[in-house]
C-alpha cells in the first residue's frame, strides 16, 4: 500500500468490543480488526483503540503515515469541538481527551462523533435506506440511543444529546440506570438489562425456564431471545415486554422528529425475528389505536439492519469521509506540514457547523 491511494480509518468503540474497519477514500473495504473494549479503563483506552488500528492497518498491507483521516464513533456525550468523550457511561469514561491522545500517539488528525449519531450519518450517506433524508438510528445494545438525520444532516441538539432516548424514564418504578436515573429505557431493554432481568425472574420461576440452566453469570440476551423462540415462557414474557417497550420508544421517536424511517441496530437484534416480532405487534397496537400513529408509523417504517450490516464502524468511516471532502464539518486541506511532514489536527468544527451538522 505504500505509495499508493490515501486510507480512511473507521473505529466504533462498543460497550464490548472495539472494531476497526480500513477503506479507501471511496469506501471499498480493505482491512479491519476488532479486540475487546477497554471498558473501565480509561487510561488504556487510547492505546487499546491505537492498537486495533495498527493491526486493520497491517491487514490492509497499508501503514499509519497512509491514513488521511480517523473517524472514532464513541458511545456516550462527545463535544465534537475539541474531540473530548465527557462522559461515557457504559465504558466508564469521564473528561477524556480521545482526539487529543490519538492524534498525540498516532500522528494523524482524528474526528469523534457520538457512535449512534456516527452510524445515522452511515447509514444516510451510504444511502441504506434509499433516497430518505429524514431517519432515526436506534441502537440497542449495550447501551440504547438513536441517530437522527432531519433534511439530510445530522441532528445534534444543543447540547449535543439529541437522541439519546435509552435514559428517557419508561418506568418510575424501575431499577437504577447506570446514570443514575430509576427506570430508563436503558435500564429495562439494554442487552445487559434484559440479562438481569431474566435473572430476577428465575428467581420466582416455578415453570422450569431453560434459562435456569446456564450460570448467571453467564447468561446473556442471547440467550434470552433463543430461549423465547423455542417457546419458553418466561423468556417469551420478557422479550414480548422488551419489545413493548421498544415499541413506545419509535413511537416518541417519530412523534417527536417526524422521520420517514427508523431502522433498529446493535447487538440485541442480532435476534431477529424474535426481537422485531414483539416490536411490531405493539405498533400494529398503537396504529389501531390512534389514526395519528398510524399515519406516521405505516408499515414499512421500522426494520431491523441485517446481521453484519457493521452500522457502527461504517458510520465512523463515514465522518471520516466527510472530514476529508471538508464538507463543513471538519477540514483536513493542509493537514500535512510541507517541511516537516507532520500531520496537523482537523480544524474543528464551529459551534454553528455542529449544532447543524
Amino acid at each position: 500500500m505504500t505509495g499508493a491511494r490515501p486510507v480512511l480509518v473507521g473505529v466504533d468503540v462498543g460497550g464490548t468490543k472495539i472494531a476497526v474497519l480500513v477503506t479507501t477514500p471511496d469506501g471499498a473495504i480493505l482491512g479491519r480488526a476488532t479486540r475487546a473494549s477497554s471498558a473501565g479503563d480509561q487510561d488504556g483506552a487510547a492505546e487499546a483503540i491505537a492498537t486495533t488500528i495498527e493491526t486493520a492497518l497491517a491487514h490492509a498491507a497499508a501503514r499509519v503515515e497512509d491514513v488521511a483521516v480517523i473517524g472514532v464513533g464513541v458511545p456516550g456525550r462527545v463535544d465534537p469541538l475539541t474531540g473530548n468523550v465527557t462522559i461515557a457511561v457504559n465504558l466508564g469514561w469521564t473528561d477524556l481527551a480521545l482526539r487529543d491522545a490519538l492524534e498525540a500517539r498516532l500522528g494523524r488528525p482524528c474526528v469523534i462523533e457520538n457512535d449512534a449519531r456516527a452510524a445515522a450519518v452511515g447509514l444516510h450517506h451510504r444511502r441504506v435506506l434509499g433516497e430518505a433524508e429524514d431517519i432515526a438510528y436506534l441502537a440497542v445494545g449495550t447501551g440504547i440511543a438513536a441517530g437522527v438525520i432531519l433534511d439530510g444532516r445530522l441532528h445534534r441538539g444543543a447540547r449535543g444529546l439529541a437522541g439519546e432516548i435509552g435514559h428517557a424514564i419508561a418506568d418510575r418504578a424501575g431499577p437504577v440506570c447506570t446514570c443514575g436515573q430509576r427506570g430508563c429505557l436503558e435500564a429495562l431493554v439494554s442487552g445487559p438489562s434484559i440479562a438481569r432481568r431474566a435473572i430476577a425472574a428465575l428467581a420466582d420461576d416455578r415453570g422450569g425456564s431453560r434459562l435456569g440452566a446456564i450460570p448467571p453469570g453467564e447468561l446473556t440476551s442471547v440467550d434470552v431471545y433463543q430461549a423465547a423462540a423455542a417457546g419458553d415462557a418466561l423468556a417469551a414474557d420478557l422479550v414480548e415486554d422488551v419489545g413493548r417497550q421498544l415499541a413506545w420508544a419509535i413511537h416518541l421517536l417519530v412523534m417527536a422528529y417526524d422521520v420517514d424511517r427508523v431502522v433498529l441496530g446493535g447487538g440485541v437484534s442480532h435476534a431477529g425475528e424474535a426481537f422485531m416480532a414483539p416490536i411490531q405487534r405493539e405498533l400494529d397496537r398503537l396504529r389501531a389505536a390512534s389514526p395519528i400513529a398510524g399515519e406516521l408509523l405505516p408499515r414499512g417504517v421500522v426494520e431491523a439492519l441485517p446481521v453484519g450490516a457493521d452500522a457502527g464502524v461504517h458510520g465512523a468511516v463515514a465522518i471520516a469521509q466527510q472530514a476529508l471532502q471538508g464538507d463543513g464539518r471538519t477540514d483536513v486541506a493542509g493537514q500535512r506540514d510541507g517541511a516537516a511532514g507532520q500531520a496537523l489536527p482537523l480544524r474543528a468544527p464551529t459551534r454553528e457547523e455542529v449544532r447543524h451538522a
